[in-house]
């Protein structure tokens, strides 16, 4: 088989429906393994308002964007174990997500219930050590769990819809680092966060594309509302639109104000090197299943990003 591919390797075996186990104490490996801590990462955009804010070195600041970051984590987990739990039956079907730990039988429905408990209380507990904004913080964390309950029970099986729900997620997440940091949120940054994350929503459904043409079974129930051409051009005009915001960001009246600099589009070069590299993977390797993977394992991106993070700190905080 071609390194292109979909690699259905180790697939597991199809099995019909199974009564769920004994109610146990789940394993740390399989507690882990289910409240998927690599995907914390996507939490980082709580920081965003920080870092654009140009409060990098304001404690406070900090101290409310590390307490949102986690309280997002824990709630965002709760969601993760809510979804495994609702799916069980079509991930245990799945040749790769029958690897689960509810679907393969390490967790127990009962245990991932009282794991998603625990999460959702740990999320809103720790959001009591915000010095401020504590309410509006926690309503939006709120609101984004009840409308990511939803979309695991009904919403994602609406093609389009299903990503505008995951990009708003996003939008959530900076809203929710602005209110902790009292930090007035630019137009162009909730955009671009939208429009960035639909991007990558695009891409990942690719990845199911590709799936359902190879094997001929939708991973997702709305997958056949997608296919190749749709998603590409999906992907070329979110990917576009992306970029132009950000350069229309970087020259706006009142970022050059702010930052008291008007070389920010410098740092536009980073930005369309970050989005083409990902459209080669995900359009040449067939590698857009999962953007966190991506982000962690894929050297060059790692190396635009930390591009684009150094000229963008250069600029703001050494003119």
């Amino acid at each position: 088989m071609s390194n292109q591919a979909i690699d259905n390797t180790n697939a597991c075996p199809t099995p019909g429906p199974t009564p769920d186990p004994k109610p146990v104490k789940p394993t740390p490996k399989g507690a882990l393994a289910l409240i998927r801590p690599h995907q914390w990462i996507k939490n980082f955009f709580v920081f965003i308002p920080m870092f654009f804010g140009g409060s990098l070195l304001n404690i406070e600041d900090i101290w409310s964007s590390v307490i949102t970051f986690f309280a997002f984590s824990f709630a965002a987990s709760s969601i993760y174990c809510f979804n495994d739990i609702y799916d069980v039956e079509a991930d245990r079907r799945h040749p790769v997500k029958c690897r689960r730990p509810i679907a393969s039988g390490a967790v127990s429905i009962r245990s991932a219930y009282l794991l998603m408990g625990l999460m959702f209380v740990s999320s809103m507990t720790i959001l009591q050590l915000l010095p401020h904004n504590n309410l509006q913080v926690t309503g939006v964390i709120f609101f984004y769990w009840c409308i990511n309950l939803a979309y695991c029970m009904r919403l994602k099986r609406y093609a389009i819809l299903d990503v505008c729900i995951v990009s708003f997620g996003f939008v959530l997440r900076i809203i929710a680092g602005g209110e902790a940091t009292d930090i007035v949120l630019s137009r162009w940054i909730v955009l671009m966060t939208f429009l960035l994350s639909l991007f990558l929503s695009f891409a990942k459904r690719r990845d199911d594309v590709l799936r359902m043409n190879e094997t001929g079974q939708a991973p997702r129930q709305n997958t056949s509302r997608y296919n190749l051409t749709f998603i590409n051009q999906a992907i070329t005009i979110t990917a576009s639109v992306t970029l132009v915001c950000y350069i229309m960001y970087t020259v706006s009246p009142e970022v050059v104000a702010n930052f008291h600099s008007d070389n920010l589009y410098l740092t536009s070069v980073f930005v369309l090197l970050g989005l083409l590299r990902y459209i080669q993977l995900a359009v040449v390797d067939k590698k857009s299943g999962d953007p966190t993977k991506v982000i962690l394992r894929d050297r060059f991106t790692q190396f635009i990003v930390l591009g684009w993070l150094t000229a963008f700190l250069l600029i703001i905080y050494l003119h």
